[in-house]
């Protein structure tokens, strides 16, 4: 699946759960939880995590765990994305520019 049909399955998803209606400002704050969940994935899979309260996960669940923060990570980007209306592929080509135009050698 492409960014662009994530996307657009993904706020219909969001719809039918009435999870769409939050603002941008309430969706920063759900970005910013999901930061924080991808940075424990990968200090868990870079130098694990020695936690009472939690298994001792495997390599192999804690590379799923990363994959799985990852993906949240880049579906709240792309609710914050839908709300402004800006296309995803606008972003990386706005990406590609800046670093082209910065780092011209």
């Amino acid at each position: 699946m492409g960014l662009k049909s994530h996307q657009k399955w993904l706020i219909a998803f969001y719809k039918k759960r009435d999870w769409y209606k939050f603002s941008p400002e309430i969706r920063m704050n759900f970005l910013c939880e999901e930061i924080g969940e991808l940075a424990r994935a990968i200090r868990t899979y870079e130098i694990g995590r020695d936690h009472p309260g939690e298994k001792k996960k495997t390599q192999k669940e804690a590379f799923e765990n990363l994959k799985e923060e990852l993906a949240d990570v880049i579906d709240q980007t792309l609710i914050i994305c839908s709300k402004y209306d800006i296309e995803p592929s606008e972003i990386l080509d706005f990406s590609e520019k800046k670093l082209t135009n910065r780092f011209k050698d």
